[in-house]
């Protein structure tokens, strides 16, 4: 156990370290909030990859692979299309200019959409944020053997620590470390699973055996999984609520902090990339894992046994030491979750709240020093309270407030999205449509929280989704004719904005200045020690095969700090 303590303590102290030295390039609200517009195709790339995973793909997504094989993939293949579909969508994001996504939606609607969104983002996101530190604690104090409380106390400190002193460039960067050690590790496991169990051709022979052969067919039968899920019916709602995701004006958040067009380009292809890698790398684990081990892990003492899939697989097969790794690479996927979630509600919070208050109680607008000022003191109290709340949800079997979260993602958190997805293709909707798409959608949503708390009906998503779907078009439809009423002002402020966002960005004329050297010396030293460090674990007792997974995983990790090295001579010359 003391190997896998030192393990986490030297994983945070890098973290904290790449923080620090980002720091310096904060300069003003714009470098803290979107790295200036100057992160790197590849970092970008990575940190947006990064920032859509956490642990629950190792414990919850990995019970779906367990229990019913490879049908929940839809959603990781729609992650996929849809990174991929930004490769042509991902530079409008970026060309147009904002600093917010919350920017985005103020200039395609007006000042009140903007409000009502901000509002909405930041009661939303923090407590989601809390949920999920809350769980990565559950999961490390079972493998750690440290109290959840302070488990959650000690990571939310990290996270607000590099978010604080180093804003969006940290967040990046240690999304880029976490991502390589992830990457590293989970190719490892796949790996290591996969001769396990014979190889491709015995993996997929183990398919029509008798215990798992209903469930892993690809299409499930009604009435096969509660609430007749990984039916062709919920294929087909999840794989498009996934995708349209990626393709409304929320979005732009991923793209703001890329160089110029091209670079988005290049880092949705990157993500795109990654994301294929990982859908096969990641869950692959799990299926075998319910062949070869399932008695093992239904006999596990805890109310969800597939969960621990993906634990009992790795802690199995993986060389003696490496667990400690194993946890901090979990750990890595949720701590890009939450602090990208962090520095958003940050810049929203700096950018378009707090500038409309001083304006009313006619405060000066904020300097740029000021404003960065204001950003860190801002994540600092963002990140006590979600803190907070993780301790509280933590000490509480039964937290209202966790609840009330649930509530408002399921209700309002979809039809939320509709407007901003049509109005992101329709370029004949008013500001006023925003409201009554939404209106629309809340209708049959509030209708289902109805049904099920009154009636007990039972609405799944596959049921839910169409009639969201539906209201919304019609809200849409209703809506249309109010662009003859709006004022020529305002159609010009749409015109403009549209212009804007097909217009490609000329880096040398809009920011001109470079940090390129900056991402490739940092993160390319970085990856050289992490990779040393790996080597140590070839003090810990293994056979010759593990000590050679071991340096397999230490040259993975050190190859990927001298390409960056490389290609910084490259630029210096």
């Amino acid at each position: 156990m003391i190997v896998e303590y030192i393990t986490l303590g030297a994983y945070l102290l890098i973290l904290i370290t790449v923080g620090a030295l980002f720091s310096k390039l904060n300069r003003d609200v714009s470098d803290f909030a979107r790295g200036g517009a100057q992160g790197t195709w590849w970092m970008v790339g990575t940190s947006m990859f990064m920032g859509g995973i956490s642990a629950f793909t190792f414990t919850g997504n990995a019970s779906a692979a367990f229990e019913a094989g490879p049908t929940f993939l839809v959603i990781y293949f729609a992650n996929c299309i849809g990174l991929l579909l930004c490769f042509w969508i991902g530079p409008w994001f970026r060309q147009t200019r904002a600093t917010t996504w919350a920017d985005v939606i103020r200039e395609r609607f007006d000042v009140s959409v903007e409000q009502f969104s901000a509002y909405i983002s930041i009661l939303i996101q923090p407590v989601g944020a809390a949920t999920q530190l809350y769980a990565l604690a559950i999961f490390g104090s079972t493998i750690l053997n440290i109290p959840t409380v302070w488990l959650i106390i000690v990571l939310g400190a990290i996270v607000v620590f590099y978010s604080t002193t180093g804003g969006r460039w940290a967040v990046m960067a240690t999304d880029f470390v976490q991502g390589t050690v992830l990457f590293a590790l989970t190719l490892l496991v796949f790996y290591l699973a996969l001769e396990k169990v014979g190889g491709v051709s015995a993996f997929f022979n183990h398919f029509n055996d008798p215990g798992v052969k209903d469930d892993f067919q690809f299409v499930k039968d009604a009435g096969q999984f509660e609430d007749n899920k990984f039916t062709i019916k919920w294929i087909f709602v999840v794989f498009f609520l996934q995708l349209q995701s990626y393709l409304n004006l929320g979005s732009a958040g991923r793209f703001l902090s890329v160089k110029d067009s091209q670079h988005a380009r290049h880092a949705a292809l990157w993500a795109s990339v990654l994301m294929v890698i990982g859908t096969i790398v990641w869950f692959l684990p799990p299926m075998v894992a319910r062949f070869l081990y399932e008695d093992q892990i239904m006999a596990l003492g805890i109310k969800e046994p597939a969960t621990a899939s993906y634990a009992v697989i790795a802690q199995d097969l993986l060389p003696t030491g490496l667990m400690g790794l194993m946890f901090a690479a979990m750990l890595a996927a949720t701590m890009s979750s939450m602090d990208t979630g962090l520095n958003s509600v940050t810049g929203i919070i700096v950018k378009n709240v707090i500038p409309p208050l001083r304006k009313r109680v006619g405060l000066a607008e904020m300097s740029q020093q000021t404003g960065l000022y204001f950003c860190r003191l801002v994540t600092l109290l963002l990140g006590i309270t979600i803190i907070v709340v993780s301790v509280a949800l933590a000490k509480q079997e039964e937290l209202a407030l966790f609840d009330i979260y649930l509530l408002i993602s399921a209700v309002i958190g979809l039809p939320l999205g509709m407007p901003i997805l049509l109005a992101m293709w329709i370029k004949r909707l008013h500001w006023w449509s925003f409201y009554i798409i939404l209106v629309c959608a809340l209708a049959p949503s509030a209708y289902f929280l109805y049904d099920t708390k009154v009636n007990g009906a039972n609405w799944p998503i596959q049921d839910r989704l169409w009639w969201i779907y539906g209201f919304s078009a019609l809200g849409c439809l209703l809506s249309l004719p109010l662009w003859r009423l709006a004022s020529n002002a305002y159609k010009s402020q749409v015109e403009q904005f549209y212009k804007k966002m097909y217009t490609p960005i000329d880096y040398a004329a809009e920011i001109g200045e470079s940090q390129d050297t900056i991402q490739y010396k940092i993160l390319g030293i970085t990856s050289i020690v992490m990779g040393s460090g790996i080597l140590l674990f070839l003090l810990v007792p293994n056979t010759m095969s593990a000590r050679l997974q071991i340096v397999a995983l230490s040259g993975f990790v050190l190859l990927i700090g001298g390409l960056l090295l490389w290609q910084l001579r490259g630029k210096s010359k």
